[in-house]
């Protein structure tokens, strides 16, 4: 089996992990060609600024994002049970390829001048998701609210906990498989008894 690599795509995944874990600041090009065992010429050859490397990073990451939530969204399920999938989809993200929720925090961070390019792969998808809400919520399948506010509140929620590893820590919960399950079981608990329609929600259409 052939597990050849191109030099390219080594840059990415490592860039990827440092500026997910690390932040863009705190990333350095001559520390990733250090770890990749090449020189700093050799990733300046294919991303000829940090700025440049840190670009590509968010169009291949968003480009992932994109084509698993969408995967997601295909199944045809609907109200609480498409939310719970993708909560279920997001937690799998935080245990495999945490580094991708970190680079997600990193871009979208208050001041941080590459949230547009972010926005511009990942825009449909968020204008699809916002739909979804809008419909469930009129077919009374979920509480009605503002789509848009509820989109928010669920990004923040869902992602602080499936990836805020270092808070969890510091409140005494470990780190491992086990208690990432039980956070996803709390949560999605926490998100139906928050989305389930009332009486006189579900009779507003």
């Amino acid at each position: 089996m052939n597990n050849f690599v191109p030099t390219r795509q080594r840059v990415l995944d490592a860039a990827l992990s440092a500026f997910g874990t690390d932040g863009y600041s705190a990333t350095s090009l001559d520390a990733l060609a250090a770890q990749l065992g090449v020189r700093k010429q050799t990733i300046l050859y294919y991303f000829p600024s940090k700025q440049a490397l840190f670009d590509s990073v968010i169009d291949a990451a968003a480009q992932d994002l994109v084509e698993l939530f969408e995967q997601e969204a295909s199944r045809g399920l609907t109200g609480i049970d498409q939310v719970e999938a993708i909560v279920r989809r997001i937690f799998r993200l935080a245990v495999n390829r945490p580094e991708l929720l970190g680079l997600v925090r990193e871009v979208t961070r208050p001041g941080s001048i590459t949230a547009g390019r972010l926005s511009a792969h990942v825009g449909p998808t968020v204008d699809r998701a916002r739909r979804f809400l809008e419909r469930e919520m009129n077919a009374g399948r979920l509480r009605r609210s503002d789509p848009s506010m509820l989109l928010l509140s669920l990004y923040s929620t869902v992602v602080g906990v499936a990836s805020e590893l270092e808070v969890q820590r510091a409140m005494g919960i470990p780190p491992s498989r086990r208690a990432t399950v039980v956070r996803r079981s709390e949560l999605t608990r926490f998100l139906r008894a928050a989305l389930a329609p009332t009486d006189a929600s579900a009779a507003v259409q």
